[in-house]
């Protein structure tokens, strides 16, 4: 692993619509704990359901490798690996605190691939972890990857084929495919017409689940709806693509589209309609990655300078800086998933040591924000390892959903 610290810039796209802003929109101020890491210098919390459990990515000791976790009541567990290296758990643990991901093995990829992103180029397989215990899912070939577990046991994500497919470029070389499992069988989900390529991100406790299907190099050609088995496409911002991110249990669609002029922000799916959700007053770009069912949103607000975090409600966006109180073990950097009781959890920085590292936000609901750990623009530093920026690339499977890919 490349220890060496680098600063991340969140890159999103372009121009739109600007969404009314107020510094101080709620009655409401955070106070952001730190949840440590497994050992190493680095994590990311991606998800939180409504009794407090969260999930995540962490190094471990010696910054050598990348786990999942589970945390609970101040305890980082280490969801371990199916053999290999390294693993992940992605967006959506559900209430019974199972949580889906993926794993490498200890067996090497004949065809050279890297599908869990890590550059081990070993076999990486879908998991569901329950009660400590981290069971691998069946794919449609070699490798796959799960993406989300709702109330009901049913787990998202995508699959690989044995089918060569020329849109790839290497390491990647087989097509995949959006996938469903269900009692432990997968299910393949059909991908837009003509396209050969798919994923499956999220799903709600209602069976609807969100994803995205193009072809190897570009992905969200076409952000995708699948209820009832069929797939439904839910349009653009006006660009070429598009790619959910999160999903209510109202149907609510979060994700990040690409713009008519280029670039690209955060959108709001809901009724057939997708919405633009704008930037910050003085940014042009916007990635949301989180939504509950109050429909609040988190995500980022970007200009050349760096992104702030956000918080969208009632049609205002929020810079997070301006809500978080002094007392805060860390700076909000980038917010990743919110719960029904609006607790937000994702990365922040430690003003000390410059390390990201998970956290935990919680409102404190009736005190007027303020004091604030920073005033409201400023664009934190971030020091996130090299390989963790390879890691939330959009290939093949996206787990971050800013384009463009590099």
């Amino acid at each position: 692993m490349n220890s060496k610290k680098l600063r991340l810039i969140t890159i999103v796209l372009l121009i739109g619509l600007t969404i009314p802003f107020e510094s101080v929109a709620q009655n409401t101020r955070y106070i952001v704990r730190d949840l440590g890491t497994l050992g190493g210098t680095f994590s990311i919390a991606f998800a939180i359901n409504n009794k407090g459990a969260i999930d995540g990515l962490s190094n471990t000791l010696g910054d050598n490798a990348e786990h999942g976790f589970f945390w609970r009541k101040g305890v980082m567990t280490d969801l371990g690996t199916l053999g290999g290296i390294n693993s992940i758990a992605r967006d959506r643990l559900n209430e019974r605190d199972q949580i889906a991901g993926r794993a490498e093995t200890s067996v090497s990829d004949p065809l050279g691939e890297d599908f869990c992103l890590t550059g081990t180029g070993l076999v990486c397989l879908p998991f569901l972890w329950t009660n400590g215990v981290m069971t691998p899912l069946p794919t449609l070939g070699r490798n796959g990857a799960a993406h989300a577990v709702n109330n009901r046991g049913q787990v998202v994500g995508l699959a690989e084929t044995l089918t060569p497919d020329p849109t790839c470029t290497p390491p990647q070389v087989l097509q995949f495919k959006p996938v469903f499992w269900q009692r432990g069988r997968i299910h393949q989900l059909p991908t837009f017409a003509g396209d050969a390529d798919g994923l499956a991100v999220v799903i709600n406790d209602r069976g609807q689940a969100a994803g995205a299907s193009g072809d190897c190099t570009v992905i969200s050609r076409h952000a995708l709806l699948w209820q009832k088995g069929v797939a439904i496409d839910l349009g653009t911002l006006g660009g070429p693509t598009a790619l959910p991110q999160a999903i209510n249990n109202q149907g609510q669609i979060v994700g990040n589209s690409s713009l008519a002029g280029g670039g690209g922000h955060g959108f709001l799916w809901q009724n057939g309609v997708m919405s633009d959700l704008g930037t910050l007053p003085g940014d042009n770009v916007s990635a949301v990655f989180g939504i509950n069912s109050k429909a609040q949103v988190v995500g980022v607000s970007c200009n050349p300078g760096g992104c702030l975090p956000i918080i969208w409600q009632n049609g205002v966006m929020t810079d997070l800086t301006t809500l978080v109180a002094a007392d805060s073990e860390l700076i909000i950097d980038t917010p990743r998933g919110i719960n029904d009781r609006g607790e937000i959890v994702g990365a922040g920085v430690d003003p000390n040591s410059g390390e990201v590292h998970a956290f935990l936000a919680v409102p404190q609901n009736g005190e007027v924000a303020g004091p604030t750990t920073a005033t409201a623009r400023t664009r934190v530093k971030k020091a996130l390892p090299a390989n963790i920026r390879k890691l939330l690339r959009l290939y093949p499977h996206n787990d971050i959903g800013i384009w463009p890919r590099k």
